[in-house]
């Protein structure tokens, strides 16, 4: 594909393609030397504060209803007294941010969080953010050739100085060209043709399921092997997709509209493409909502963004541990595309049931979230301590 720019007297040239650029020596050692750095954060700041609004809009964007986090009467009966957020607002606080690798695509692969302590509405959610360094480059892979794996620790508190998480975000990078290349390799049928019969069916089982809510799951109660109840998401449309970002989870930097964004993009042109459809200027964040720019990428048509497949990995863990758990830690990774019109199934299994050093009730699962292609698209792990009756 050859590129195309245009250019005025204001600013550089922004191309009609996502930017593409080369492994380099020179771009590995000026990765090394970030190793480290403390990243500028406020340009893809959300939410400060855990308003009832922000979270309420947040849980809408993930298709969470959990009273806990949306009805502040019920979340004043429970042991918290007072509403709280999922543990995944943190991605409405500061979904995520990059460094560096100019030209240079890249997905978002791996997960890895802990929590510590609970948001409560009206909490000032800081993050500060380390470039831990990164993996390779891998001279070939048959994703996309090339590639690295970065590494960025995301750290929030709350006004109090408490640790709230830390989150490990991996990113892989690759050459945009080379994964163009592969395209072929990883075509599917999209949309998927579902048959009226199956949407019916699918909707059916979503309209029932629930939290478990105020009735404790006891860690007595829960056998090795066991499977947790499942909650789908899908068939996915471009309004699930919207309400997400809506939500405030639109990383690296925000998303913004007319001149506020033209000013970022002529200051920095490689964030952004000129659609030849619209004429307009597109973001390279896009790739979820834009199936032009999704191509670009080495993608069929639009697809979900990785924390947002963690909201609902966490979704699922929060409905079944019930108002009395808590999720210590959860990884995921992100395999295959998620696409428009797909529909996820997200599960998890108890694999073992442990004491801590701290004295907690702990489960470990293995968690899945399956695609209707029968592909596991985010393999994980989880921790939940659970209420024991002999504590």
């Amino acid at each position: 594909m050859t590129a195309t720019t245009t250019t005025t007297e204001e600013g550089p040239a922004i191309a009609k393609e996502l930017a593409t650029g080369k492994f380099t020596d020179e771009m590995l050692a000026s990765m090394r030397a970030l190793i480290g750095t403390n990243l500028r954060t406020a340009a893809s700041i959300n939410n400060e504060y855990a308003t009832r609004t922000a979270i309420l809009r947040f849980c809408e964007g993930i298709g969470d209803d959990n009273p806990l986090w949306t009805e502040a009467d019920y979340a004043e009966t429970t042991d918290y007294g007072t509403l709280i957020a999922p543990p995944s607002f943190i991605f409405a606080c500061l979904a995520g941010i990059q460094v560096g690798w100019p030209g240079l695509g890249g997905f978002h692969c791996e997960t890895k969080i802990d929590f510590h302590n609970p948001i409560k509405v009206g909490d000032k959610i800081e993050c500060r953010c380390e470039f831990q360094g990164f993996d390779g480059p891998i001279e070939q892979s048959n994703f996309g050739g090339r590639r690295i794996k970065d590494y960025i620790l995301q750290q929030y508190t709350n006004q109090d100085g408490e640790l709230i998480a830390d989150f490990i975000c991996s990113r892989m990078r690759f050459e945009r060209g080379e994964m163009q290349k592969r395209a072929e390799t990883r075509e599917i049928t999209v949309p998927h043709p579902w048959k009226d019969e199956e949407i019916e069916e699918i909707e059916a089982g979503i309209l029932k399921e629930a939290p478990r809510g105020a009735v404790p799951r006891y860690w007595e109660d829960v056998e090795v092997g066991e499977e947790i109840d499942v909650i789908t998401k899908g068939p996915l449309g471009l309004t699930d997709f919207i309400a997400f970002i809506a939500g405030g989870s639109a990383p690296i930097p925000r998303v913004a509209a007319h001149s506020v964004s033209l000013k970022r993009y002529h200051k920095h042109p490689k964030w952004a493409f000129r659609d030849p459809k619209t004429h307009s200027l597109e973001p390279v964040y896009s790739v979820h909502y834009n199936d032009y720019a999704a191509s670009l990428q080495g993608a069929q048509m639009a697809y979900d963004v990785g924390i947002q497949r963690t909201s609902w990995q966490i979704h699922s863990l929060t409905n079944w541990m019930g108002d009395a758990g808590w999720l210590k830690q959860i990884t995921g990774q992100y395999r295959s595309h998620v696409y428009l019109s797909d529909v996820v199934r997200l599960g998890g299994r108890i694999d073992a049931k442990e004491v801590d050093d701290l004295g907690n009730h702990i489960v470990k699962l293995t968690t899945w979230a399956i695609n209707q292609r029968g592909q596991n698209c985010m393999p994980g792990t989880a921790i939940i301590v659970l209420p024991a009756r002999e504590a």
